[in-house]
């Protein structure tokens, strides 16, 4: 399997998840989705994590993005770690974890770094935009937590900038100004950013957030 990037159409599969049979595709829809991998099933980082993911799940919603995780435990011993987070993370899970023994899911997202650990899944991330394509990949080793509020902030931009001509700059958060993309004329950005726009530079032009309505 050739390694995935940027742009690329998202393999599709289905798997045996704590929610029963799903096909990613049809799990999906329409939306946006998170595809994320653990490195096994009671382990203290993956426990937090998925803890996380179940307080933020309205908020994933409100950006019609579904969450989907994994490991490569079996179904019985996800379903048993699922009450220990929900006891020991005070909350519910709330999405499904895919049970991924014969690491088919794993091979497919190149999952697994054999100079990491040979049996193992990485914390890997995929955004997957809702045209099916791969909009985000990040790789965190098993030994660091990821931040699901720069997770948030991402699929923000990501949905900003997929349907308007803007860039976010660094440490943009959502409401803040935006650059305008180089290839818009000031004629067209004058039509286009009706908020108004200030010129730092030719190149660098700042604009209040536009809606996405």
């Amino acid at each position: 399997m050739a390694t995935l990037r940027l742009g690329d159409k998202a393999p599709d599969f289905t798997a045996q998840t704590t929610e029963g049979e799903i096909n990613f595709y049809d799990y999906l829809g329409d939306g946006w989705g998170v595809l994320f991998s653990h490195p096994a099933d009671y382990t203290p980082v993956c426990t937090t994590e998925l803890g996380a993911v179940a307080k933020y799940k309205d908020e994933f919603a409100k950006r019609n993005t579904k969450v989907l995780a994994l490991s490569v435990d079996g179904l019985e011993s996800h379903k048993g770690w699922v009450s220990d987070i929900n006891d020991t993370q005070h909350t519910t899970v709330n999405f499904p974890i895919i049970a991924d023994e014969d690491r088919k899911v794993s091979s497919l997202y190149d999952m697994i770094h054999p100079n990491a650990s040979e049996t193992f899944t990485v914390r890997s991330v995929y955004v997957i935009g809702s045209d099916k394509t791969i909009k985000l990949i990040i790789t965190y080793p098993a030994s660091t937590g990821r931040n699901f509020e720069e997770l948030l902030r991402v699929i923000d931009s990501l949905q900003l900038t997929a349907y308007q001509k803007v860039a976010t700059p660094a440490n943009w958060k959502h409401g803040d100004e935006v650059v305008i993309s180089p290839s818009v004329s000031n004629e067209e950005a004058k039509k286009l950013f009706t908020k108004g726009f200030k010129e730092v530079r030719p190149y660098l032009r700042l604009t209040p957030q536009p809606d996405l309505d």
